[in-house]
């Protein structure tokens, strides 16, 4: 009976995890999917069917050419051997004797001319249709076959055997390949979008709005939840419900309130306006009362003062609402791009950040996906690597802070 149980809880865990696996799975593909493909070449990334991981084409070098060939695989008396494309569009003309149709001859299509001229060609019936006829010289002697299809071939010779050459098409031609890694894609986008700027900007406006929010909500979190001043609860109640304000009907007088300032296209609106958080000041307001005021009152006793017992008592003690805090501002701050979009002019670069310069590289690189997807995996790694970091921390802040009114 235990074993059987036991065996029913092992299948029911495997099965949850094989679903949490598979929808892990969808869930991290596309990312893993950008990352391979900003170290892929221009022309790997238009490769159909489309392959997870970069890879590159082989070439070698050959007597009488000056540029290096592509490799690819063809079929030798029933042996598949590396192969150098020489040449990639001969045209090649189907052929059919009239008099015996089921046997078709692939022919180059300048050893042959219309008979009768191409104003007056001669037309024949093969296979049903009717064609027209041309004289085909092939190991030197003249015929005449009627033309029933043509297309275009390539000429691949053995680099080690130049004797040896095949015709095959070259569009369904399989390439000789090997894995590969283009990390010059995010030096060339750096170069290409002005990314570095864009990246110390992103990485000041960031910092500076990190700490700006963590002083103010910390400061404010305390005086809420510490300090008793007539009206400290309706205003704390007002202070929460700026929450509920959406974002596009502050967007116009903010402006105009930069205008005014003189901060328009400057770093300074894109740090001072998000220094003060509703969210955060609750946040830290919340976790603030769950520490005993006696341990408050005994520091008073001992003789310190409001700020040493909020530096030395209440922030050691409060790293996980510390840490979400950060986070959640960090994520906000690298990401944030309606606002740097209203207030920075396109044509100031000097003061752009990460996802204006990409708004911009979109349409510059357009023709490059792997330029596009380089800059977005700069964009995105840093904050993804933040919430990893941050991201144990949030449950502890969850089951600690918000239980008490």
């Amino acid at each position: 009976m235990i074993r059987s149980y036991k065996a029913i809880q092992y299948t029911r865990n495997g099965l949850i995890y094989f679903v949490l696996t598979v929808f892990a799975f969808f869930m991290i593909f596309p990312f893993l999917y950008m990352l391979t493909t900003s170290f892929k070449e221009p022309k790997d990334t238009f490769r159909y069917p489309p392959r997870l991981l970069p890879r590159e084409t082989l070439t070698t070098e050959m007597p009488g050419f000056d540029e290096p060939l592509p490799l690819y695989y063809g079929e030798v008396n029933g042996e598949q051997r590396e192969l150098a494309l020489v040449e990639s569009n001969i045209r090649i003309g189907v052929f059919v004797d009239p008099a015996n149709p089921g046997v078709e001859l692939q022919l180059p299509l300048d050893n042959a001319e219309p008979k009768g001229g191409f104003t007056n060609t001669e037309q024949v019936l093969a296979n049903g249709e009717e064609v027209p006829v041309y004289l085909v010289t092939a190991n030197g002697q003249t015929q005449e076959l009627a033309l029933v299809n043509q297309t275009a071939l390539g000429r691949f010779v053995d680099p080690n055997d130049s004797s040896v050459e095949i015709l095959q098409n070259v569009r369904l031609s399989q390439p000789v390949e090997e894995l590969t890694a283009r990390p010059e894609n995010y030096t060339d986008v750096i170069a290409l979008q002005n990314m570095d700027r864009s990246l110390s900007n992103t990485i000041l406006v960031t910092v500076l709005v990190v700490l700006g929010t963590l002083t103010t909500s910390v400061l404010g979190g305390y005086a809420f939840a510490r300090l008793n001043f007539p009206g400290r609860n309706n205003l704390f109640v007002f202070y929460l419900g700026t929450i509920m304000i959406p974002f596009v009907v502050l967007v116009t007088p903010m402006y105009q309130l930069m205008v005014t300032i003189g901060w328009v296209d400057k770093v300074a609106s894109l740090v001072i306006p998000w220094i003060f958080s509703a969210y955060g000041t609750f946040l830290m307001r919340q976790f603030f009362i769950t520490i005993p005021k006696e341990i408050e009152e005994a520091a008073l006793i001992d003789g310190a003062n409001r700020l040493q017992i909020l530096m030395r008592i209440f922030l050691p003690a409060s790293t996980p609402a510390l840490a979400t805090l950060t986070t959640f501002t960090f994520l906000y701050a690298w990401n944030s791009f309606f606002w740097p979009l209203v207030v920075i002019n396109t044509g100031n670069v000097d003061n752009h950040v990460l996802t204006l310069s990409l708004n911009v590289l979109r349409g510059r690189a357009s023709d490059s996906p792997n330029l596009i997807l380089a800059g977005a995996a700069i964009a995105i790694l840093p904050p993804m690597i933040i919430y990893i970091l941050g991201q144990r921390f949030f449950v502890e802040s969850a089951t600690s802070s918000g239980v008490k009114g």
